[in-house]
């Protein structure tokens, strides 16, 4: 990608530092004041970083308002990416996910995205008040995840819905697939809807060309895009990226500052600063060797008896259009290990950690961090699993899967007054709570729909496979809170 601003510059960074060399006396906060006044941590971590922990001044800018390094540190970003403004986030994609949807649609309007959406639309939803309509992705029992959506699903769901403002598109998904994007945004411009893109695994899409599509590539107008997934910034620091043609970014801006901190991290300000660089002046290189590792780590994770790694080959499937190599999904159910089975296995026995396991798969994320050492770590321990167990298939009994009916905004079902049943019990009744399987935190029942057989049938799987469940107050599951049953209002 051809960039118009000089992106060797580090306008934050920079002003951090010059900062740091002046020995600035501070009397301002944070109150540890540069780590004299908590040295346990600074001894531990550091002076600089400590140091560098400080509040918005004049010489480093205030982010609610950007006049200096970090306008100009936006600008940078937003010209890395291709779009036309970008806004720093330091709240984590969650939150810049919530933006686009607060930025786009308001109380009593439609706004169309995938029912495997993550927990940060749904509270999104909820914030503003919009109505969901959902597309349906395509299920892969083999694996047994979601994939993407196609265009026949966005089709159907906007013409049972042609009053709705906004799409949103989730792309990739957390185990690497994506849609036929440029294809969804078209459709979606012709018919005046709003496209935003939940990019939050897509970060790398910009910087090379073996990458699927990326949001700002296809046109869309507007992309959460996680910076510290997979571009090297600091755990929480992201980017939400803007095309002005169809949506005002100042008003952007103000939907930013209603929920925003007024205190941003400057560590993790900079370190956006510089991953955005390390892209923009070398991240094709950077992330031509990551693919190497990825494509080496897999045909040998694939040679491994009992272990299977969907790649290239799944291109063209439904709900796959095309494939993020840098997600690995290790599928070990011919040997009989689920996949959260085999997360505890690699964390306690082998000291790796994945980023999740689910009834079959456990997930490793490649990025620009990565080395042919901790891929070939990853491959040892695999087979020495691989000899170690062979229990034979492992086949969950397959849920007849329908996902279940909205019929209350999330918004009058998150402030409608509930009660605590029995979730066996709960079949029929209005969920007054989100339960979901984290990560990645797409919900299984959410606020507002009806529960039905099937969402019972997936907790009972998600808990026999040892799961892990988030959203409830009874972090068992044996309890959830639905609407009593006058709830405030129902949707037709």
């Amino acid at each position: 990608m051809k960039h118009l601003l000089d992106q060797t510059k580090t306008p934050v960074f920079s002003a951090m530092k010059a900062y740091r060399e002046k020995n600035v006396v501070p009397f301002d906060v944070p109150g540890h004041k540069h780590g004299k006044g908590l040295n346990e941590y600074t001894n531990y971590f550091g002076e600089a970083m400590m140091e560098l922990d400080v509040n918005s001044m004049k010489p480093l800018d205030f982010l609610g308002n950007p006049v200096s390094v970090i306008k100009e540190g936006e600008a940078l970003m937003a010209d890395a990416f291709g779009a036309d403004n970008a806004f720093f986030i330091v709240g984590g994609t969650s939150f810049a996910v919530q933006a686009m949807i607060m930025a786009t649609v308001t109380c009593g309007q439609k706004i169309i995205l995938p029912r495997n959406s993550h927990k940060s639309a749904i509270n999104g939803l909820i914030l503003c008040g919009a109505e969901p309509v959902y597309m349906n992705p395509v299920i892969d029992d083999e694996m047994g995840v979601c994939h993407n959506v196609t265009i026949e699903s966005l089709i159907e769901a906007h013409e049972a819905h042609p009053e709705a403002k906004t799409v949103l598109i989730v792309n990739p998904t957390y185990y690497g697939a994506t849609c036929n994007l440029a294809e969804l945004v078209d459709y979606c411009h012709r018919n005046d809807l709003t496209v935003i893109v939940d990019e939050a695994h897509g970060t790398h899409f910009s910087f090379h060309e073996d990458f699927p599509m990326s949001a700002m590539q296809a046109g869309a107008d507007m992309a959460a895009v996680s910076l510290h997934k997979t571009g090297g910034s600091l755990t929480q620091s992201s980017a939400l990226l803007v095309n002005a043609k169809r949506v005002d970014p100042m008003y952007v801006r103000k939907v930013i500052n209603l929920m925003q901190t007024t205190s941003p991290s400057y560590l993790l300000m900079g370190s956006l600063d510089v991953a955005r660089k390390m892209l923009a002046t070398e991240g094709r290189e950077v992330l031509s060797h990551v693919m190497e590792i990825a494509d080496y780590t897999r045909a040998a994770i694939n040679d491994i008896p009992g272990c299977y790694c969907i790649g290239y080959e799944a291109v063209g499937t439904p709900g796959i259009f095309k494939f993020d190599t840098t997600k690995l999904s290790v599928t070990t159910r011919d040997m009989g290990l689920n996949g959260m089975e085999l997360y505890d296995l690699l964390r306690d026995e082998y000291n790796i950690q994945m980023e999740t396991g689910d009834m079959y798969n456990s997930l490793a994320i490649f990025s620009v961090g990565d080395t042919y050492d901790n891929a070939n770590a990853l491959i040892a321990a695999l087979k020495d699993i691989s000899k170690r167990f062979n229990r034979g298939r492992l086949d969950y009994q397959k849920i007849d899967l329908h996902f279940p009916k909205v019929v209350m905004t999330p918004r009058d079902a998150f402030y409608a007054e509930k009660e605590m049943v029995r979730f066996e019990d709960s079949v029929g009744r209005i969920s007054g709570e989100a339960i979901m399987a984290y990560p990645p935190g797409i919900p299984v029942v959410s606020y507002g729909e009806r529960i039905n057989e099937s969402v019972v049938a997936q907790v009972k799987l998600f808990k026999a496979s040892h799961s892990i469940l988030t959203g409830m107050e009874d972090p068992q599951v044996n309890y959830i809170k639905v609407i009593k049953e006058r709830p405030i209002k129902s949707l037709k």
